[in-house]
């Protein structure tokens, strides 16, 4: 098959065809091959030659601007991915994917600068398959990287590996190794312009091929544009970090002062309610439920020995402190001058210089803060201000009535209508029964027992004086059995004073022309307390035993002797025995069983069995010299009064 020889023209044709297709300079070089081939005119020959290189020379400026193109398409798509940063990791990703493709290289990485470790580290990576080169860190200096962030210079390197121009280390010349990397290229990331001063580096792009390879300037141009655009997305970022943190900021400090203003105003109300409180005098416990109520939580306000006084607010199962806790939380208060916590309480002490007037717990807020705090420990001072109003108001009126109970003690042969009349005045009923309780303590010098006394009737419908060195109290008779209210008052003063008290109580006693004799009666049963070894507690008449019979008052012989002898009078009554004659046998003999069967007329064995009955009814120690005296005297008087029944009955 012949073939067609090639003309000029046919080889212009030709070329044309190979512009279009963006073919090989190979193909280029083989038309003007061919013509050679064919034997044309050696005119037409070097004609086709210079048509060829006109034509590579075509091909060389179309394939410039098309990577232009594309570099310019890159550039821009970056610059459309800044516009839109949401991402800086992503951005950055982009950047240095974008470097590695339009390059051809093997690889292409990102490192930043750390300024507090005056160091480079690998930020983005693309292409990268060595974890030990991935986690590279560069001094400034070291390194083709470090020597680029030290001076703000690209630097390129065919071969990195026997490149004397950096100063090599064992770490980075392994992760190099490691990675395969032989040619390698960086550029400076900069922000700012102008002079070097006024500029600085924040990072280095790369780009590396694992073979070796010679870098053009319109590659280093290239990958500078990209660098500046990472630096433009790094700064940006950071600027948008910056402006978000300052908004945060700004909103936390917005935040703080609505909560400040909305704080103070709160304050600002609650001086107000609980300045109105003060000045109508009111009590306490409204005081507790106004703070209770601004403050959110549960408040209780206690005495200085730790007993509650009032409590207001939070839910009625909150747990109250107990003894110690308040004790150790108060003396912690007193110290550092200020509310404290402790637990899941707040305490404050109440205070009149260093007297401590009482202290107060807060439960329910575990952050109570700013005005908060203070509003509580205002409180604190509110309290302590009601306190010493209402200590003195007590006072004025407990002298009052002091001086009543003492005209009354010594009114033997006075108007009582008149004492009547000022009782009515005080609120003191003296026409109902009252019982009289009288403390005495051997160490009261200085009247802290009248105090304590007045203190224990706080709030309580009753008079106290200081009368003949002891303590007077006239309570009315509340169906109290007396000698356990004497115990109870015994107690209290006892604990309050730190000593121990003795207390008597003498009645219930009618009118006042009757409280004379029942003081007298008070002070001789203290007197047989102090030889009793009683000291200390609280008793009555009644339960002296004997020597109450004799000292007291109104002499109930008949409750006596129902005390002492009550079971065996009752088993003789119910059963039709004779205890009651054995017990006298018995005593006559000296406790004679045999002696005693002669005077009963019956066997010893009966004496046994009913002084062991008498054993069993009347306790075990019925036979001891106290026991048995106190039995012998109700058994006289029994027989005494049995018999003036029958002889009254004769």
């Amino acid at each position: 098959m012949s073939r067609t020889t090639l003309r000029p023209t046919t080889a212009l044709r030709r070329l044309m065809e190979l512009l279009t297709t963006d073919a090989s300079a190979e193909e280029y070089t083989a038309v003007a091959a061919r013509a050679r081939a064919d034997g044309i005119d050696d005119s037409d020959v070097e004609e086709i030659d210079r048509a060829v290189s006109a034509a590579l020379g075509v091909r060389k400026v179309l394939r410039r601007q098309r990577r232009r193109e594309a570099e310019l398409t890159a550039l821009f798509d970056t610059a459309s991915d800044l516009a839109a940063l949401r991402d800086l990791d992503a951005v950055l990703h982009s950047i240095v994917r974008r470097a590695r493709t339009l390059l051809g290289t093997d690889t292409a990485y990102l490192t930043l600068v750390d300024e507090a470790a005056q160091d480079t580290f690998m930020r983005v990576t693309d292409g990268s398959v060595s974890v030990a080169f991935q986690e590279l860190r560069l001094k400034l200096g070291e390194g083709l990287g470090g020597l680029v962030a030290q001076t703000m210079r690209p630097y390129a390197s065919p071969d990195y590996r026997t490149d004397e121009r950096f100063q090599h280390t064992e770490t980075i010349d392994h992760g190099v190794l490691d990675e395969g990397l032989v040619a390698i290229l960086g550029v400076p990331l900069q922000l700012g312009s102008g002079p070097a001063g006024n500029r600085s580096v924040i990072g280095v792009l790369f780009a590396a091929d694992r073979g070796p390879r010679s870098f053009s300037p319109d590659e280093v141009a290239l990958l500078g544009s990209l660098a500046a655009h990472a630096a433009i997305a790094i700064d940006t970022a950071r600027a948008l970090d910056d402006a978000q943190a300052a908004a945060a900021e700004l909103t936390e400090a917005n935040t703080v002062i609505q909560d400040h203003a909305t704080s103070m105003q709160r304050a600002a109300e609650a001086h107000d309610r609980l300045t109105d409180l003060v000045l109508r005098g009111s009590e306490v416990s409204e005081v507790a439920a106004a703070v209770a109520e601004f403050l959110g939580g549960r408040l209780t306000i206690f005495d200085p020995r730790g007993d509650v006084l009032a409590r207001a607010g939070g839910a009625k199962g909150s747990r109250a402190p107990g003894p110690e806790s308040l004790a150790e939380a108060v003396a912690r208060a007193r110290a550092e001058g200020r509310s404290v916590r402790h637990g899941d309480h707040w305490y404050c002490a109440v205070l009149a210089g260093q007297e401590l007037l009482g202290s107060l717990a807060f439960h329910g807020r575990p952050d109570l803060d700013g005005p908060d705090r203070r509003l509580f420990e205002r409180t604190g001072t509110i309290t302590a201000l009601l306190l010493l109003l209402r200590r003195t108001v007590a006072e004025t009126e407990n002298r009052v009535r002091g001086e009543l109970l003492t005209d009354l003690l010594d009114g033997a042969g006075r108007d009582p209508a008149l004492f009547t009349e000022r009782g009515h005045r005080l609120g003191v009923d003296l026409t109902r029964p009252h019982l009289m309780l009288v403390a005495e303590c051997d160490t009261d010098a200085e009247g802290r027992l009248t105090a304590g006394a007045q203190q224990y009737l706080f709030g309580r419908e009753g008079l106290c004086c200081e009368y003949e060195q002891h303590a007077v109290m006239l309570v009315p008779d509340d169906g109290t059995e007396p000698g356990r209210a004497a115990r109870a008052a015994a107690e209290h003063l006892s604990q309050g004073l730190g000593e121990p008290v003795s207390v008597v109580a003498a009645g219930p006693c009618e009118g006042p022309a009757a409280l004379p004799g029942f003081y007298v009666e008070a002070r001789r049963c203290l007197s047989a307390m102090r030889v009793l070894g009683l000291t200390g507690d609280g008793a009555c008449a009644a339960d002296l035993g004997f020597l109450g019979v004799l000292l007291g008052k109104e002499q109930d012989t008949g409750g006596f002797v129902e005390r002492i002898l009550g079971p065996v009078l009752e088993w003789d009554e119910r059963r039709g025995t004779e205890l009651v004659r054995t017990l006298q046998a018995y005593f006559a003999v000296n406790g004679s069983h045999i002696r005693a069967k002669d005077l009963l007329h019956v066997h010893v064995n009966t004496v046994v069995q009913r002084i062991e009955r008498i054993g069993a009814l009347l306790g075990r120690d019925w036979e001891t010299p106290e026991r048995a005296l106190e039995i012998q005297l109700a058994l006289r008087i029994h027989l005494v009064s049995q018999s003036g029944r029958g002889r009254t009955g004769g």
